[in-house]
């Protein structure tokens, strides 16, 4: 059950990042969806998307192996 849990909390940041690329693919190319007023809008926002997409996965990867010891100490 806990896996299944893990798998839901990863794919949603993943639709998100997916969505992201999707926005800014699409301003590239001049396509305008019908919640952004502009293009240079849609492409910020789709931007947002992938990073925090792409930021929470990374995230949640970075503080499982922590959690496991599989990082090393900071060296100072």
């Amino acid at each position: 059950m806990a896996r299944l849990v893990a798998f839901i909390v990863l794919v949603i940041p993943g639709i998100a990042a997916a969505l992201g690329i999707k926005l800014m693919r699409d301003a590239l190319f001049g396509i305008l969806f019908s919640p952004f007023p502009y293009i240079w809008l849609q492409f910020v926002a789709g931007f947002l998307f992938l990073a925090a997409g792409i930021g929470f996965f990374a995230g949640f990867l970075f503080r499982r192996d922590q959690r496991k010891g599989r990082i090393q100490k900071k060296k100072k």
